[in-house]
């Protein structure tokens, strides 16, 4: 017999031991750590004990995940309160570059707005190329990852040349996009393809509303 045969008339016989209970007492194994052969009583503690570590270790990681999120969330909801309170469009603009700046620790931001009326002299409302429209109209959800040689990391000014990692977030009215929020960073892993967008997103809605309450 192989020995995946020999694993499956295990699983299939769990009586097995039952019936040959002596066998339990004559069988030695190697120990996972050293060279010194041990009974399979022990060998199963010692498979219980790792995994306890291991289930240890993933509730800890769950954990400071759960309190990062709640920080986050507060500072959500902070900026919410802000924006919530701001009267006029200098006075969101103000909001969003102050908390996103101090309050969530991104070193440059930076938005432009388009199909809105434009305050006389807001450089929110200088020119955007058709192409970062047509890349902030298909977006599903916000952008994390290197820059590429993107045209909001211009609107940093003369930062834009250091920045590293961008997150790029849609502004919408309903189903159109009238915006793009760019948040930068000179760190190219603040900003990674892999993280999670799901605050972003909520900060990205919240900004739209401010926005469009405040022109419109």
């Amino acid at each position: 017999m192989k020995a995946d045969e020999i694993a499956r008339y295990l699983q299939d016989h769990p009586n097995f031991f039952e019936e040959y209970a002596e066998l339990l007492a004559q069988l030695y194994i190697p120990h996972p750590h050293g060279g010194r052969a041990i009974s399979i009583t022990e060998r199963q503690i010692l498979t219980l004990r790792e995994k306890a570590r291991q289930l240890e270790s993933k509730l800890g990681e769950l954990i400071r995940f759960g309190e990062e999120n709640d920080a986050i969330g507060e500072k959500v909801h902070r900026l919410a309160a802000a924006l919530a309170g701001a009267r006029g469009f200098d006075a969101v603009r103000r909001a969003l570059l102050t908390h996103l700046g101090e309050d969530f620790s991104v070193p440059h931001v930076a938005f432009r707005l388009w199909a809105l009326p434009a305050p006389d002299g807001a450089a929110e409302f200088a020119e955007v190329g058709e192409q970062t429209r047509i890349f902030a109209a298909g977006m599903n959800h916000p952008f994390c990852g290197a820059n590429a040689g993107f045209e909001a990391a211009a609107w940093f000014g003369e930062a834009g040349g250091q920045v590293r990692s961008v997150a790029l977030i849609p502004l919408r009215r309903d189903a159109e996009t009238v915006g793009l929020l760019a948040l930068g960073s000179e760190d190219v892993q603040r900003f990674y393809p892999e993280m999670g967008t799901l605050f972003l997103g909520h900060i990205g809605e919240l900004a739209s509303a401010a926005l469009l309450r405040t022109l419109e």
